[in-house]
C-alpha cells in the first residue's frame, strides 16, 4: 500500500487500522504488532507507533506495557457509558443549530445529506450510510463554534462507528429508523424546538443502545 501525504502518515495509517477494527477485520482481542503493520504497509516504525497512539485516544485500542496493544473490548458498561456522553453532546450539537440558523440556506447541508441517507439506505449500502451520519454531526459543529466539542465528538466517532455496523450488519432494516429519526431532528431545529429535539436525540441513544446490546447478547 502507497499512502499520499494529505493527513499525516501516521493519521493515515491509523485509519486504515480504524477501518478494520471497525468493520470487524481485526477482532477483539487481537494483538496488533508494530513490526507486521510495519512490513505490510512499507512505513516506519515511528509512524505506526504515532498511529497506535491516535487509535487508543480514539478508543479502538488498548496500549499495555509489556503486552502491546490490542483491540479493544466492546462490553455492554462501554456501550452504555458511550451512548449516555455521545446523547448528551449531540443535544448540545441540536441547540447550537436551533440557536444559531437563521435563513433557509443555513439548513441546506442538512436537506442533502436527508436527500443522501435516503439513497444510500435505498441501494442498501451500509458504509456509506454510516459515513453519512457523521456527515451530519459535522455539518452542525460551525454552529456551535466549540472546538473542544468538535474534538472531543471526533474522536468518540470511531468507538461510536464500530457499534454501528456491529448493530447495522445484524438488521439492515435499521438504516430506516435512523432515517426517521434523523428526519425527525431536522423538524425539531426548523421549529427551534429544543425539547422535542433532545426528545428525539434521547430516543435515538435509547433504542441504538439497546439494539447494539442486543447484538452483543447473542456473540
Amino acid at each position: 500500500m502507497t499512502f499520499k501525504a494529505q493527513d499525516s502518515l501516521a493519521e493515515q495509517i491509523a485509519h486504515y487500522l480504524a477501518e478494520r477494527i471497525i468493520r470487524g477485520e481485526l477482532k477483539e482481542g487481537e494483538r496488533i504488532q508494530e513490526q507486521k503493520v510495519t512490513q505490510a504497509l512499507n512505513v516506519s516504525r515511528g509512524s505506526v507507533r504515532e498511529a497506535l497512539l491516535i487509535l487508543e485516544r480514539r478508543h479502538l485500542i488498548v496500549i499495555q506495557p509489556r503486552r502491546g496493544a490490542h483491540v479493544s473490548e466492546l462490553t455492554a458498561h462501554k456501550v452504555q457509558s458511550l451512548y449516555a456522553l455521545s446523547v448528551e453532546l449531540y443535544c448540545m450539537l441540536a441547540r447550537a443549530v436551533i440557536n444559531g440558523w437563521q435563513e433557509q440556506a443555513d439548513l441546506a447541508p442538512f436537506l442533502e445529506l436527508r436527500q443522501r441517507l435516503s439513497e444510500h439506505r435505498q441501494r442498501d449500502d451500509i458504509g456509506a450510510f454510516v459515513d453519512g451520519c457523521f456527515d451530519v454531526m459535522r455539518a452542525a459543529f460551525p454552529f456551535a463554534d466549540n472546538p473542544y466539542l468538535q474534538e472531543t465528538l471526533e474522536n468518540l466517532q470511531p468507538a461510536i462507528c464500530r457499534t454501528y455496523y456491529l448493530a447495522l450488519e445484524q438488521r439492515r432494516s435499521e438504516m430506516g429508523q435512523f432515517l426517521n429519526t434523523f428526519i425527525s431532528l431536522l423538524q425539531a431545529i426548523i421549529a427551534r424546538d429544543y425539547t422535542v429535539a433532545r426528545r428525539v436525540l434521547k430516543a435515538y441513544g435509547e433504542r441504538n443502545c439497546q439494539l447494539v446490546l442486543a447484538t452483543l447478547a447473542q456473540r
